[in-house]
């Protein structure tokens, strides 16, 4: 009897070797290997990639924000396209809101979370939770200090230097033949339409967008600095009463973001004011509405947010960290360039 159970112990044993290697060969289905479909992720990242069909959180801010709106249409397209099961939600300007849904995804199990804050002074405790939770974490948009990110070794994140931006809307009017001083009285008088002031985005692009004009020898006077909270009602409302206010000497609306922007220009046309000709008029984004009325002539320009960029590094960023990656303190943001959009190179980014 022991002989034959022996015996039988060791067919089985084979038979498990042969099952083994066969599975190895030939069950994986043919639809997933590189050659049929795209092609293979970059060498340094194939080993990170996780396998297909994790779920994963999203929260955003605001879903009324029109460039968030791209970009959340482009993060869900990208995370369905590789298989992964996403739930996006709103968190409607609301941080208590969106603090409820991250501790909601966190009970739910997700695998990763992808995080656009509403406010960023709530990153210590965003952060703190997520850590808690152990859960890998891609911050978007808002960003957090170095230090805030530094306690927490399974976060990142993604986004455009803000300060680059405000930069390049100053250039924008650097560029124009007079560098924004209209009626030739050897400065440039603006107002700045602005976003959310606790927002670091809007207070770089604040900054830079007038320090651009500084640096290079010109001289700027602020006739008002009024919050705009990304929203274009309040453009229209912001630059109506100002140009009521100051009227021509008003040279140069600055706009945190496009869609101020588009508003903005409402105004500027229901006072009779032409932009390029009495007035100038930059944003931030690149939306499609803004490209149009650039092309169009009725904006002087706006920068590119790379939206679709930026939700691709996300992605990236988001399975390095599914694959065990870990950041370093200073080794935590990632970056997508701006890229400044004027009359002569609109065509490039239309449709």
């Amino acid at each position: 009897m022991k002989k034959i159970f022996a015996l039988a112990l060791c067919a089985v044993m084979m038979l498990s070797v042969l099952a083994g290697c066969g599975g190895n060969k030939n069950d994986a289905p043919a639809d997933n290997t590189p050659a049929q479909n795209e092609p293979a992720a970059p060498a340094e990242n194939t080993p990170d990639a996780p396998e297909a069909g994790g779920t994963i959180g999203v929260c955003i801010y605001q879903f009324t924000d029109a460039f968030m709106t791209t970009y959340r249409n482009a993060l869900q397209e990208i995370l369905e396209g590789k298989g992964y099961q996403v739930t996006v939600v709103d968190g409607a300007n609301d941080q208590a809101k969106q603090n409820e849904q991250i501790n909601t995804f966190i009970t739910q199990g997700v695998d990763a979370l992808i995080i656009n804050p509403v406010m960023t002074s709530a990153a210590d405790q965003i952060i703190s939770t997520v850590k808690n939770a152990g859960i890998p974490t891609v911050l978007i948009n808002r960003e957090p200090t170095a230090e805030q990110m530094a306690v927490y070794d399974k976060l990142v994140y993604v986004g455009c230097d803000a300060a680059q931006s405000g930069t390049f809307q100053g250039e924008l009017i650097l560029d124009t033949a007079n560098k924004g001083d209209i009626n030739g009285d050897g400065k440039v008088s603006y107002i700045m339409v602005q976003g959310d002031p606790e927002n670091i985005d809007a207070q770089l692009r604040t900054e830079y967008s007038v320090k651009a004009l500084k640096d290079a020898g010109v001289e700027v006077e602020e006739l008002n600095l009024t919050r705009g909270d990304w929203m274009r009602e309040r453009g229209q409302e912001i630059v109506a009463n100002d140009l009521a206010q100051f009227g021509a000497q008003v040279e140069v609306v600055f706009c945190n973001n496009d869609d101020m922007a588009i508003g903005a220009l409402q105004s500027i046309q229901a006072a009779g004011r032409k932009v390029n000709e009495d007035i100038y008029l930059v944003g931030v984004d690149a939306l499609d509405a803004a490209l149009n009325e650039v092309s169009n002539g009725n904006m002087t320009g706006t920068v590119l947010n790379d939206a679709v960029g930026q939700a691709t590094a996300a992605v990236e960023q988001m399975e390095l960290l599914l694959g065990g990656k870990t950041y370093a303190s200073g080794e935590q943001s990632v970056y997508v360039d701006y890229v400044k959009v004027t009359p002569d190179n609109v065509k490039d980014f239309m449709g």
